[in-house]
């Protein structure tokens, strides 16, 4: 007999200043004592964001006025398993109280487990709210064009930019390709200095990868791959998805996030038909990480990228400009 799912919805309540809401599960409940992000089961028929809305109503007094689906994550617990659809609360009307005789407290997502012993199933959100909303990746070219990226980069960490991804496989080889590594340590000095992260395109030889902060994976690098490449020291691993099942690898890999697409035909991929939305969330629907959105995206596309499921979005000249 297969096992039964519990559908829930889980809502991560984050304010303006950054910090994030959770509960201390009351006495007479399982785990009573642990802390968890507010939500609780869906009845039948509803949808996720009405599951979640009704909730946090009876649980903490508020009404929902702003939610989006984020990441929807199985975990199972010794005597259920839970399919957790995560979805990221920014507006509201009213004082969240606790209307089930639980404690609560505004947390800073990175220092979370102060309060004290943290349900399982919230630790994997709390590590992927650290990733940033937007992705940039380099397309400098050349040596010669390297000056007025990296000017465009400085713009673009003065902007709040604070993921990068180094790839660039039309840089020149031969002597010109000692250059690329050259150029990485620049890029590498410009984002630490301003607080930002930077991997490095599996492209790229692996030694540069540990130099970094981490690697992201081209779809095939990753169908090659058994276990994940990096572990330890905060290293990050991100990977190329166009499908379920490359989805379903990067899963396996334990990967931090994936990016998705193109959503639309960009440029830089004339010859790749895009996914559309629709495509995209289905892909995204059962993911167990954060997505982002790439292919025609930017600043202007993030807010309905998020309306669609994704994390954030990845970009070229959406992030950095350029000719």
């Amino acid at each position: 007999m297969s096992e039964q799912i519990l559908d829930v919805a889980a809502g991560l309540i984050l304010r303006r200043d950054g910090k994030l809401l959770l509960g201390q599960r009351p006495e007479g409940k399982p785990w009573s004592g642990w802390w968890e992000l507010p939500g609780g089961k869906l009845e039948p028929g509803e949808t996720v964001l009405q599951a979640l809305a009704r909730e946090l109503d009876e649980e903490l007094g508020i009404q929902v006025t702003q939610a989006t689906r984020w990441v929807t994550y199985v975990h199972a617990y010794p005597h259920t398993t839970v399919r957790l659809a995560f979805c990221r609360v920014t507006g509201w009307l009213g004082d969240p109280r606790g209307l089930e005789n639980q404690r609560l407290e505004w947390v800073d997502p990175a220092r979370a487990e102060s309060v004290g012993q943290l349900l399982p199933a919230t630790l994997p959100p709390l590590r992927w709210l650290r990733l940033p909303d937007t992705y940039g990746i380099t397309q400098a070219g050349s040596p010669a064009a390297l000056p007025a990226f990296l000017a465009r980069l400085d713009r673009a960490l003065e902007n709040g930019l604070r993921l990068v991804q180094l790839r660039e496989p039309g840089w020149p080889e031969g002597p010109a390709s000692a250059s690329l590594h050259e150029a990485l340590q620049q890029i590498l000095k410009r984002c630490r200095q301003a607080g930002a992260r930077v991997l490095v395109n599996s492209v790229h030889p692996e030694a540069w990868w540990r130099e970094a902060d981490g690697v992201h994976l081209r779809a095939a690098d990753a169908a090659a791959m058994a276990k994940r490449p990096l572990a330890g020291n905060g290293y990050w691993v991100g990977v190329s998805v166009h499908d379920a099942e490359q989805m379903a690898q990067a899963r396996r890999l334990d990967a931090d996030f994936a990016v998705v697409g193109p959503v639309a035909q960009t440029a830089s991929h004339p010859g790749r038909p895009a996914l559309g939305w629709q495509a995209f969330m289905d892909i995204n629907r059962d993911a167990g990480l954060p997505a982002y959105a790439i292919g025609g995206q930017g600043p202007d596309t993030l807010a309905a990228a998020m309306e669609h499921g994704a994390h954030g979005v990845a970009a070229i000249r959406g992030v950095f400009g350029g000719p």
